[in-house]
């Protein structure tokens, strides 16, 4: 399904939702899963994330130098894209974190002591961000772009905050394009993920729920399309390990 500013049902994992309410939902998923948000990445991807989390910041590209650079990091609370981030780039590298979900920033303040000069934390909703428009010279969501109800207006709300030749970079879960790769993802996904969530985080509902969203996430030509829609230029997209990941990319001009 893809949401419109005229709908107002959107999904949750395979169930159909209001709008208001799967950002409840939502928001009670990541209260469940904060404290071993990174740790359960570690053990769900074998790892891999941190590849593809490095691809993403690759992206977004901070200079080495003092210039100043400021990113965006959207629903990013527990801090991990900003301190690869502000670790990547030079002095003038400065980082806000917008997440809608308390307890995944306090996660991300507790981790950024001694980081206070370069990144920030607030509380806030990817579909309406507290900050100016034209402010930030990247915006970067990791894993973070399904979760958002109205997906079109989050995608606005990102060409909003760029300033005119700003960049566009979201990592996200995607199509696997390898045979036989499919199978055995599905596989792994559907029946190993949340006995793994149950193990770690002691409950599997909230891994079954980001399994079915993966799923629901649109394909990558119908979310370059969304791209490009809500303004954004020289879309492109890349697959990342036979396509579980896909790292979407835009800028405004």
């Amino acid at each position: 399904m893809r949401e419109t500013p005229a709908s107002r049902d959107t999904h949750f994992g395979f169930r159909t939702v209001s709008l208001e309410d799967k950002q409840r939902l939502v928001d009670d998923v990541f209260h469940k899963v904060a404290r071993r948000y990174d740790l359960m990445n570690d053990l769900m991807s074998g790892g891999l994330h941190r590849a593809w989390k490095d691809a993403l910041v690759t992206a977004v590209d901070p200079p080495r130098t003092d210039r100043p650079f400021a990113v965006l990091d959207a629903a990013g609370g527990t801090g991990d894209i900003a301190f690869r981030v502000v670790a990547a780039g030079g002095a003038g590298t400065r980082v806000t974190v917008v997440d809608a979900n308390g307890d995944m920033l306090t996660v991300g303040r507790e981790r950024a002591r001694g980081l206070d000069e370069a990144v920030s934390f607030i509380a806030g909703n990817a579909e309406c961000l507290p900050v100016a428009e034209g402010r930030f010279d990247a915006y970067a969501i990791a894993f973070g772009i399904r979760n958002v109800p109205a997906i079109d207006r989050g995608l606005a709300e990102a060409v909003r905050v760029l300033r005119p030749g700003g960049r566009f970079a979201c990592l996200e879960f995607s199509t696997v394009d390898v045979p036989g790769l499919d199978a055995l993802y599905d596989l792994y996904s559907f029946n190993l993920i949340p006995i793994i969530g149950r193990a770690i985080v002691g409950e599997a509902e909230p891994y079954r729920y980001l399994v079915e969203s993966i799923r629901r996430f649109p394909k990558p030509e119908a979310f370059a399309a969304m791209m490009r829609d809500a303004g954004l230029r020289r879309v492109s997209h890349r697959p990342l390990s036979g396509g579980i990941v896909a790292l979407h990319c835009g800028w405004r001009l």
